[in-house]
């Protein structure tokens, strides 16, 4: 394993791609310890505002960065809810539906159209933290308050967000992996060091015993593992091709199959359920009223519904997102087109209904899976952990998820380049 991560190093091309995606994280890393300006720092670092609850799940995919009120505060949130406006908007609209079917340019034009709509939101998410901040303590949290605090902030924010999504483009088009995925993963690795920490001290404080830490270590090892094979589980299609004869040349003749992962969708299923879930309990916190709070309340982790409306979100943006990737009748077409039928059954509708209802069924079971592994480690870290792990199951789903599909990728380019030094030579 060592001596395969050295021969990476080795390809000039790859090496370039790795070291320019460090590059990126070291920046991110560096802008989310710059505060907004105006931030009371020290104030705000003795508060619990960003620690539990909607925030604290924000404040997790920021890297730490909403806690400390800097200019990445928003992260990558408001792109990833103007991708799942635009994504639910395919559907509706038939100028998007026929852009998205133009492939890479019509994906392109798409991005463009996410780029803007990211704007007003970040605008509105912005505006409503910089009020949230000001108001709160009697603004203990500020220097100054009024439009010399509300304006410089909102701008910063929405230009922080601008910028950390041009980064993340950057590392898709130039670096290693999906950017706007591996923005997310960095900052939820780089809560590693405050894990161990809160681990310690209610070591030391007796809350937590070292037999039910031996457990829940046990239990996240077993978690990584079954998020690793559903990720790696896939159902293959046997699929022959029937010989062609082109002058004389014999073409066809070959047998392969059409692979279907159970858990293709997994980390944008899971990103964008939670995206959506927070949406209103944050609103709901910005607006001082009874009932809105009570909302927020109600959509906060910690509560039953909460957990139960954000298994059904994981489960449906499964079956959406899957619907929207993968398209039976397509698939079908592409293999009559060449020649290519699935032995026992006649190209055209009885392959699309085979193939649709393979997919139902692997979607379902991803779809359960995704949802059971998202609530259950939070409701255990709540009740025999006190809450002092940062971690959720949802952060366990985007990691793992986000490291294979980066190894995956890492993969295709060596194996693009053929490179010997992956090759063990015969004896």
């Amino acid at each position: 394993m060592w001596g395969n991560f050295q021969n990476i190093f080795r390809i000039p091309e790859v090496r370039r791609r790795i070291l320019f995606t460090l590059g990126i994280f070291l920046v991110y890393r560096l802008g989310s310890f710059i505060p907004v300006p105006g931030i009371n720092i020290d104030a705000l670092s003795r508060s619990t505002l960003f620690q539990t609850g909607t925030f604290g799940l924000m404040n997790i995919f920021a890297g730490g960065a909403l806690r400390r009120m800097s200019i990445f505060s928003l992260g990558v949130m408001p792109y990833i809810m103007a991708s799942i406006i635009l994504q639910l908007l395919t559907i509706a609209i038939p100028r998007l539906e026929e852009l998205a079917k133009q492939g890479e340019e019509g994906r392109q034009k798409i991005n463009q159209y996410t780029r803007y709509l990211t704007l007003p939101i970040a605008a509105v998410q912005g505006l409503g933290l910089i009020y949230m901040i000001e108001s709160m303590n009697e603004g203990a949290f500020v220097f100054t308050q009024g439009l010399a605090f509300v304006v410089p902030g909102i701008i910063t924010l929405i230009a922080g967000t601008v910028f950390v999504t041009w980064l993340g483009e950057k590392i898709t088009e130039r670096g290693i992996g999906n950017g706007i995925s591996l923005i997310i993963f960095i900052g939820i690795v780089a809560q590693l060091p405050t894990t161990i920490g809160n681990i310690i001290r209610i070591l030391r404080t007796g809350q937590l015993t070292p037999f039910v830490l031996f457990l829940f270590s046990i239990m996240a090892v077993l978690i990584i593992a079954a998020v690793v094979v559903i990720y790696q589980g896939e159902r293959r299609i046997p699929i022959r091709y029937a010989r062609r004869v082109v002058g004389r040349k014999t073409y066809g003749g070959q047998s392969t199959y059409l692979p279907m992962r159970v858990g293709g969708v997994g980390v944008i299923a899971i990103i964008f359920a939670l995206s959506l879930l927070m949406l209103p309990a944050t609103l709901a916190r910005f607006i001082p009223h009874p009932f809105t709070q009570m909302i927020a309340q109600w959509l906060s982790p910690g509560n039953a519904l909460y957990y139960v409306l954000y298994a059904l979100a994981v489960i449906f943006f499964t079956f959406f997102y899957t619907a929207v990737v993968f398209n039976p009748v397509q698939v079908a077409d592409n293999m009559r087109k060449y020649g290519g039928f699935v032995p026992g059954l006649r190209p055209g509708k009885p392959t699309v209904e085979y193939i649709t209802a393979i997919l139902t069924r692997i979607t379902f079971i991803g779809a359960i899976f995704f949802a059971a592994i998202a609530i259950l480690p939070p409701l255990i870290n709540e009740k025999f952990l006190f809450n002092s792990v940062p971690f959720g199951g949802t952060s366990i789903l985007i990691a793992v998820g986000v490291a294979l599909d980066t190894v995956q990728q890492l993969e295709s380019h060596l194996l693009m380049r053929h490179y010997k030094g992956f090759i063990r030579k015969g004896s």
